[in-house]
């Protein structure tokens, strides 16, 4: 029996490769080889990133993620009216009463959200702390939707934005309205890092020491921003100065 299987499995091959070889010479040929070196690359760059980012003994350097740390504001245009943004653009906090802002188009209107007035693009690290029972932390297209609370609007529930929910101790990852829960020592500080080009996100939980929650490997179209969601009244989320 195995020896038929074994047989049957060879021929799958054989002819997986005749088709290859067939193709090589058409239009579909050259682009299922350019797919395919372009995985190779992508898959190299990866490799690479991983040990940039670890030491000899497979643990993760903070120091060497603040090599590429990034100087992020907040863009008080895209702020929700409830959210106020103060310390050099740096802090939001969710208020009881509405805000004096200017109507703009780039406003979340629905959601207590922010955006990040950098675009970010290469290699960016960044740390985000909170006092808050929940908070959502983001990269995002510019192009996110901006009316509403409907799913075009929620970070991590479309296909323009990538979102780490932190809620009640716990954490979990979204994107596209797929949700996967994460099992990791809880801090109150996370630390993002983000090499566009590679198309490598990762969320690091940060305190004495740096615990990966959750990683990403995917294809960036366009330029990213980081983003903040928070839920109550009083919460509060501040990007770190990093030195």
């Amino acid at each position: 029996m195995q020896r038929k299987v074994k047989v049957e499995v060879s021929k799958a091959k054989q002819r997986a490769y005749d088709d290859l070889y067939a193709r090589l010479g058409s239009k579909e040929g050259e682009t299922d080889l350019y797919r395919l070196a372009r995985q190779r690359d992508r898959d190299g760059k990866d490799m690479q990133q991983v040990r940039v980012i670890k030491d000899r003994n497979g643990n993760v350097r903070r120091a060497d993620f603040l090599k590429y740390s990034c100087q992020i504001t907040l863009d008080p245009n895209t702020a929700h009216t409830h959210l106020c943004v103060t310390e050099e653009n740096r802090m939001v906090t969710v208020m009881s009463q509405q805000q004096s802002f200017f109507n703009n188009p780039d406003r979340f209107t629905g959601l207590l959200q922010v955006l990040s007035r950098e675009s970010l693009t290469g290699r960016c690290y960044w740390e985000v702390e909170w006092r808050a029972e929940g908070i959502v932390m983001a990269v995002t297209y510019r192009n996110i939707g901006r009316a509403g609370n409907g799913e075009a609007c929620r970070f991590g529930w479309n296909d323009k934005s990538w979102a780490l929910y932190y809620h009640q101790n716990s954490y979990r990852f979204c994107h596209n309205s797929m949700s996967a829960s994460i099992s990791a020592p809880v801090s109150s500080r996370v630390g993002v890092y983000l090499d566009h080009r590679a198309g490598v996100l990762s969320f690091y939980s940060v305190s004495e020491s740096m615990t990966l929650l959750h990683r990403v490997q995917t294809t960036f179209t366009q330029p990213l921003h980081a983003g903040l969601w928070l839920y109550k009244t009083s919460d509060t989320a501040r990007l770190c100065k990093l030195k």
